[in-house]
């Protein structure tokens, strides 16, 4: 049998601030494995059980969670305590009847609030990537890791609404002046606006969009911004 690549633990000192975890207690903890979010930007199933919704108390308690299948990701039943969630990622606990989605609040890059159980199919996914394939077709790349070969017409920075895991777009929510978009990344992290301007990138610059948090206005790169909606968020983000 093939081994899946990357070390299965961390330094408890080396993980990142919003797993929540406690830092002088082991030396030790479960890390997150290669999959459909950037290391740096994901929680591992098992941390998330324990440290962040403190459901559990010990390792051995996630792992009966996990093995025997209460925990569902985006519709799919995820049996590995290394899977990595990220952002806009719905997560549904038999157990106990709950479905959370992971956001970014108050400055921290993922933090999970509890949603509505009619939203747990939807989430929006952010087009990282886009290419023509043969047959005239377009192949997407999204924010976790998910691709989609469609024809829908959409570009590099736009939103979609999608359900999951049928993998189907809902909705397209473009990236242009007048939407709404949340800050995903930085100390406004999780923080709405309206943008009131993009203004292209060059080879070397990227593009910026100029957006309103409040009575004040910024400027900040694209890459950092997901739009959420047009006049408001489509779903459930507070």
């Amino acid at each position: 049998m093939v081994s899946i690549a990357g070390s299965k633990k961390l330094k408890r000192q080396m993980a990142p601030l919003f797993w929540g975890i406690e830092r002088k207690k082991k030396r030790f903890v479960v890390t997150v494995r290669p999959g459909p979010h950037p290391k740096r930007n994901s929680i591992p199933i098992a941390v998330f059980l324990r440290d962040t919704l403190k459901i559990v108390r010990t390792l051995k308690e996630a792992k009966k969670s996990i093995y025997s299948g209460q925990i569902t990701i985006d519709g799919v039943v995820r049996k590995s305590l290394h899977h990595g969630i990220g952002l806009m990622d719905t997560i549904q606990l038999s157990s106990v009847n709950s479905v959370y989605r992971l956001l970014p609040i108050d400055g921290r890059l993922l933090k999970p609030i509890e949603i509505d159980a009619a939203e747990k199919t939807k989430k929006i996914c952010k087009v990282t990537s886009k290419k023509s394939i043969r047959g005239n077709r377009t192949q997407l790349g999204f924010h976790d890791g998910r691709s989609l070969i469609t024809d829908e017409d959409v570009s590099v920075g736009d939103s979609c609404l999608m359900q999951v895991p049928e993998q189907r777009i809902i909705e397209v929510i473009r990236l242009e002046k007048g939407v709404q978009a949340m800050i995903i990344r930085g100390i406004n992290a999780g923080r709405v606006g309206t943008i009131i301007n993009i203004k292209q990138g060059t080879f070397v610059l990227p593009r910026m969009a100029t957006i309103t948090l409040g009575k004040r206005e910024i400027e900040i790169p694209t890459e950092m911004l997901m739009v959420v909606g047009r006049e408001s968020p489509i779903i459930q983000i507070r």
